[in-house]
């Protein structure tokens, strides 16, 4: 696999770093992560199945599970003595704590100067904001993600996915296998500073003209990406479910509007999303609540027109596109996991559906670094691990 022999060190919790540790784990890497006494705290978060809660399965699968006391100068030795043998170290603690811990980059660089060390905040390492707390939620509001994700009652939304999350976990694994892949070059690591907000805000590339052109913010619903163009747009259908049309090139809009006997509309769909759009938006608000999802799902079926049902998160997961996808993966015991995104035709993903029990690595990890049974057996009693 294309990671095979990249040996990875997570003390990284919750989403952004276990999720593209995983992900790299995966694709071949040997990923330890190592655990508060407390443990990972995904493994007591949301529905349990089989023991396990189904968060924590579909970040840390394929792992291995350690726990070193770093404020015991046995366990902090421990964890030097390990750092000697990785190439990416992940963190995600709040700035300043890793230089009181004594694990920071420049401590960890003079153990192993190839060393990759990737720090995952909410806020980066620099910045008025550096120390401030926040998770998904409160990073999204802060970058204005939250005003653009409007309701139709014009007020911010709960938002469904933890984009900054997510985005932070993309960004950390790119910037990863770009430092690794220079590293093979020339021999030196190197230090990632990757922001959660920084990550959400280099999503932005498409929706930044107001602000950009104009100098101010998006009225969301008179924007083409938020319900400003008609062809780009959620309507109801009889029965109570709904649909989408979600390709506003004018291609797409000759297409749906001569089926629909309405060509007259066409030119409409041409102008800027917003009030000249409304009577499409109209046309189709009353069209698509004429008849039910299934019927529209056969008149659809013909025409070339970007279009889909909104379906529920059972039913879309299950889906068979996303099963010949191999996007749902079913380990021994019958639990369900995501699937592997990327592709490779060569060497391809092999993910490991195993999960490990709390610290169950320790000992041996500790035996491989040369430790003796006797020496285990004392950092034990002198609680240098659980």
């Amino acid at each position: 696999m294309k990671l095979d022999g990249i040996r990875v060190l997570d003390l990284s919790l919750f989403l952004p770093g276990p999720h593209f540790t995983m992900m790299m784990a995966d694709h071949g890497a040997d990923v330890i992560s190592l655990e508060p006494p407390t443990g990972e705290p995904v493994r007591e978060i949301g529905l349990q199945q089989n023991g396990q809660s189904v968060w924590f399965r579909n970040v840390f699968r394929g792992k291995k599970s350690i726990n070193l006391n770093l404020k015991s100068e046995v366990g902090k030795q421990a964890f030097y003595k390990l750092c000697e043998t990785v190439d990416v170290m992940v963190e995600a603690f709040r700035p300043g704590v890793v230089e009181r811990l004594g694990i920071d980059f420049a401590t960890i660089k003079k153990i192993n100067p190839k060393i990759v060390y990737c720090s995952i905040s909410a806020y980066g390492q620099t910045g008025p904001k550096r120390l401030n707390p926040a998770h998904d939620l409160s990073i999204q509001a802060d970058s204005g993600a939250l005003q653009i994700n409007q309701g139709q009652d014009g007020k911010p939304a709960q938002p469904a996915m933890p984009v900054a999350d997510m985005a932070g976990s993309l960004m950390a694994f790119s910037g990863v296998l770009m430092a690794l892949l220079r590293c093979q070059q020339t021999g030196q690591g190197d230090y990632i500073d990757i922001s959660m907000q920084d990550s959400l805000v280099a999503w932005y590339a498409n929706v930044m003209g107001p602000p950009f052109a104009e100098n101010r913010s998006p009225d969301p619903k008179e924007e083409r990406s938020w319900g400003g163009a008609a062809m780009y747009n959620i309507y109801q259908t009889s029965d109570g479910q709904h649909i989408t049309l979600g390709g506003s090139e004018i291609k797409f809009a000759k297409n749906l509007l001569t089926a629909l006997d309405r060509a007259d509309l066409i030119a409409l769909c041409q102008q800027p999303p917003g009030s000249a759009q409304i009577p499409v938006k109209e046309f189709f608000k009353v069209t698509f609540a004429s008849k039910t999802l299934s019927q529209w799902q056969t008149f659809l079926a013909d025409i070339d027109v970007c279009w889909s049902p909104v379906r529920s998160l059972n039913d879309a997961v299950r889906d068979e596109h996303l099963a010949q996808r191999d996007m749902l993966l079913t380990d021994e015991h019958g639990n369900l996991h995501l699937g592997v995104p990327v592709k490779f035709q060569q060497e391809p993903a092999q993910p490991k559906l195993t999960l490990p029990g709390f610290s169950q690595d320790t000992e041996t990890l500790l035996s491989e670094l040369g430790y003796s049974e006797q020496d285990i057996a004392t950092m034990r009693s002198e609680n240098a691990f659980i």
